[in-house]
């Protein structure tokens, strides 16, 4: 009984923040959808080895792309080039992935024109996004070693679903591990009175038909904004490279990761939504607030993606294929076995790091620490989970502008 008052009493407390935080959902998912900043064991920096081991698989793809990519020469008019990494977010990612497309296309010049051009990086993402952070980890304009920072760096806040460059002004554009992140939820998603109201559901995966068409509908859109403002941003002989979360096939897009084992163990399936349970059950949400929160992600098969670029026109599709990786080390799973707590708590850091700003946009602070409590408790105590492999699928696509 004490612990049933005390609960009503910090919900109770609570309540005007809580319902500010359900009217402002449905406003617009680029006001505050980010990556968990800073740099503590919930940030995304310290939980991105999923992405990492992404750009891992596509660095020898993307290498042959930047040998391969037309030259700019001064003859041109080209002041200088200019790289744009869409979704950059924070931590080690962005950083090496901007390192590696310089140096890469800086030894070319050298070696094919007897030139150095300059370089401009520019970092791009939702306003919410934790630049203070980034640029904190940037390399210092003269390194320790006496040598330079080779490009020049700027942020740029905003959504990749506009535009964010003035015309022709891009020639090397990478989105890495963003895409798949939509613009907003569907409306008749949020609707409760619409078929695609997702009950007892945080995400997509195993949906019925209505909520899946209408993100599918979403995805569609999304990327077509996408391409579109690139077209318009990118010089012509340019190149864009996306990684993307993906499905394996086409049909049955309900059915976004695969197989049994990752559809169980992925951060954002059964354990999600146990948590949820518990949060209802214990009497802190009600079934509408559960209901109405949705994880803002669609992946896309590679034909969906293959449509869109040759829908938008503008662009020579050089490779479109699907891999997967695997969700962690075998260091990690062994080490796991041993401590299940340690492998919750690691599960519920990385939810935190992907989810944090948005459940609590839905929920508040206090609300949304209790789900990652519930969440990491339920999975420290699921040890089949440990015996499962979850897999992550991964869509690569290279095209240059015409």
């Amino acid at each position: 009984m004490k612990e049933s008052i005390a609960i009503s009493t910090d919900r109770e407390a609570l309540e005007p923040e809580y319902k500010y935080c359900l009217q402002t959902w449905a406003g617009g998912l680029d006001r505050f959808l980010s990556m968990q900043g800073g740099d503590d064991d919930g940030s995304y920096a310290k939980n991105s080895e999923a992405p990492a081991s992404a750009i891992t698989i596509c660095k020898p793809l993307f290498l042959v792309a930047i040998q391969s990519l037309k030259l700019f020469r001064r003859e041109e008019e080209m002041d200088s080039v200019r790289i744009a990494d869409l979704g950059c977010a924070t931590g080690y990612n962005t950083l090496a992935t901007i390192d590696m497309v310089v140096e890469s296309l800086r030894h070319r010049y050298i070696q094919e024109c007897g030139l150095e051009p300059e370089f401009e990086a520019f970092f791009s993402d939702l306003p919410s996004n934790d630049f203070n952070s980034l640029f904190r980890s940037l390399p210092a304009a003269m390194l320790s070693d006496g040598k330079t920072r080779r490009y020049f760096a700027a942020g740029v806040p905003g959504s990749f679903y506009g535009r964010l460059f003035p015309k022709r002004k891009l020639h090397v554009v990478v989105s890495l591990s963003a895409l798949q992140w939509l613009s907003k939820i569907p409306d008749e998603v949020l609707d409760k009175r619409s078929p695609a109201w997702n009950k007892g559901r945080a995400w997509i995966d195993g949906a019925k038909g209505e909520v899946v068409e209408a993100y599918a509908k979403q995805s569609e859109e999304d990327l077509e904004s996408f391409l579109r403002c690139r077209k318009e941003e990118i010089v012509r002989g340019g190149m864009l490279f996306m990684v993307m979360g993906g499905r394996p096939r086409p049909e049955q897009p309900e059915n976004q990761l695969g197989d049994p084992d990752s559809r169980a163990k992925h951060p954002f399936t059964t354990s999600m939504d146990q948590a949820w349970q518990v949060l209802l059950n214990e009497g802190l949400i009600d079934e509408e607030t559960r209901d109405g929160f949705n994880i803002p992600v669609y992946m896309r098969s590679t034909e969906e993606v293959e449509r869109g670029i040759k829908r938008c026109g503008g662009f020579e599709i050089q490779r479109i294929e699907y891999q997967k990786i695997v969700e962690h080390s075998e260091e990690k799973h062994e080490e796991w076995i041993k401590d299940p707590v340690s492998y919750g708590r690691a599960k519920a850091n990385l939810v935190r790091a992907t989810l944090r700003p948005i459940v609590e946009t839905h929920l508040g602070p206090y609300l949304s620490e209790e789900l990652f409590k519930r969440y990491e408790n339920r999975v420290s105590s699921d040890t089949a989970l440990l015996h499962k492999t979850c897999f992550y699928g991964v869509i690569i696509a290279c095209a240059i502008r015409k």
